[in-house]
């Protein structure tokens, strides 16, 4: 047997720093073994999936050095690698579940499923699909179908029993059928959901070993009845610990950077990523800390992946990084240092921004230090302002990072729409509004373009000088924050105008 793994992100923002962990241990393991490791790009939310995001995912992976054997850039005889593009292939082997009497045709409208969810809830049920349209006849329903009315293709779920499946990290897991839902195969656009296509997708090339975070485990046995229904043998199941912030909630970029383009921009060394990434839950067998990702391939034992929860600690990472900067020659430190803050791509994007303002180029430094650096440490009479109070500009950084964080696509003119919205609806002068964001990015009240910088920086070093001007602040209570969630959900649910 070949071993085949596979990394399939979706293209709906920033390159994730858990997708290279994930990826990192599926080329290990293929490597390991000498078999091959596939990209493939799940990208069926065809409203947030982006090619932009697919080429920052490819250009991010590929700077950690994560070569594919077959992926959409570098084809392979089991393409296409573009879910978007297999749609004919899903819709085919829906068909054959749906001839084969194990998927049903559902005409419910989005009304009435609310309607049951509501009914469920009220009734402290777990809301799920309660089988309206099962028990339609075959015919009937494939003719309603055919005739254009709006439906979607579910799977058959049994009503009782329990679905045992293995795990190698894990053994034997055993879920319920009574807690699996009768999921959605196809959707009404004629796309599948990630159920269906990932099944489809794992058997078609051929992947042997599924490598991914145990946030999967619950919807196993969807895809093990799909196996079953299919007559497919089902590929090893290994899910993997998830990355955790230091303490222990799930890495996310609310709380930390998690894009793996911070790091890049941030200055640190792809090897130094990797080899951090490398000791996420998994150790060499002689317990050092610093290895090439080759030493790891050579080492690499999938039951020396520990199940307790790996914690993601930037001041580690940093020490790591340092390691690896001094084993640089001096050329070699020459070398990185201009690729990462003076390459011809970085200067460009700073020269409209400085050329105007520039006299001498001893000049330049001053105005583009907290772009090429950390911004300088801030106090809270940075933010006195004569017309807002600090709980107001407290408001203004927990609005703008929430706002931040909703936003798939990190744009001049779209970072800066979204923050005139939120200052016009909280009543604000936009000059007013603007001060603690100044202040929180740039160390400054008057910086270079605030939402040029934005851009330049990145979103997550952003959002992280947005969270770090709010702890200056003296951060924001629980108590606080349900309050502020409660008052902004309101804001941003107000239609323009509205009173």
């Amino acid at each position: 047997m070949i071993v085949r793994t596979r990394a399939a992100p979706s293209p709906t923002g920033d390159p994730h720093i858990g997708t290279a962990y994930v990826a990192l241990l599926n080329q290990v393991f293929a490597r390991r073994h000498g078999g091959q490791f596939i990209l493939r790009i799940e990208d069926t939310d065809v409203v947030r999936s982006t090619r932009a995001s697919e080429r920052m995912i490819i250009d991010a992976l590929g700077w950690l050095g994560l070569d594919w054997d077959e992926g959409p850039d570098v084809g392979g005889a089991h393409g296409p690698y573009r879910q978007s593009e297999r749609k004919d292939i899903y819709q085919a082997h829906a068909r054959v579940l749906l001839d084969a009497g194990h998927a049903f045709y559902c005409f419910c409208s989005p009304e009435r499923l609310d309607a049951v969810r509501a009914e469920q809830t009220a009734r402290g049920e777990n809301p799920r699909y309660d089988g309206h349209c099962r028990a339609l006849d075959p015919d009937v329903a494939r003719r309603r179908a055919s005739g254009g009315e709006a439906h979607v293709i579910r799977m058959k779920v049994p009503a009782e029993g329990v679905c045992a499946f293995h795990d190698h990290l894990r053994g034997t897991i055993e879920i319920p059928f009574a807690q699996i839902d009768m999921q959605v195969l196809i959707k009404g656009d004629g796309f599948p959901t990630y159920h269906m296509a990932v099944v489809v997708d794992d058997h078609l090339m051929k992947i042997t070993h599924i490598l991914r975070g145990e946030e999967w485990i619950n919807s196993v046995p969807k895809h093990v009845l799909l196996y079953q229904y299919f007559g497919w043998q089902p590929p090893v199941f290994c899910h993997l610990p998830l990355l955790r912030n230091p303490d222990r909630s799930k890495l996310s970029k609310r709380r930390n950077p998690t894009s793996i383009n911070y790091y890049r921009r941030a200055g640190y060394l792809p090897q130094a990523v990797i080899n951090y990434l490398g000791r996420m839950g998994w150790s060499m067998p002689d317990d050092r800390e610093i290895f090439g990702r080759d030493e790891m391939i050579a080492a690499f034992d999938l039951d020396r992946i520990s199940l307790g929860a790996p914690i993601f600690d930037l001041a580690k990472l940093n020490w790591l990084n340092g390691q690896y900067i001094r084993k640089l020659s001096p050329e070699e430190f020459m070398d990185e240092v201009q690729d990462w803050a003076f390459n011809r791509d970085r200067l460009a994007s700073l020269v409209p921004l400085v050329q105007e303002r520039t006299e001498r180029f001893i000049d330049l430094v001053p105005q583009v230090d907290y772009l090429l650096g950390e911004r300088r440490a801030l106090a809270a009479t940075d933010f006195t302002h004569p017309e807002l109070s600090e709980a107001e500009a407290k408001k203004i950084l927990q609005y703008v990072l929430w706002t931040f964080d909703a936003m798939a696509t990190w744009e001049r003119d779209l970072i800066y729409g979204a923050v005139q919205t939120i200052a016009k609806a909280m009543g604000h002068k936009i000059r007013d509004f603007l001060f603690p964001l100044f202040i929180a990015v740039s160390g400054r009240a008057v910086s270079l373009p605030l939402f040029d910088s934005m851009h330049l920086l990145g979103a997550d070093l952003t959002r992280m000088r947005l969270r770090d001007a709010l702890e200056v602040l003296g951060g924001v209570s629980k108590k606080q924050l349900k309050q502020l969630e409660k008052e902004f959900k309101a804001l941003v649910d107000t239609p323009e105008g509205a009173e």
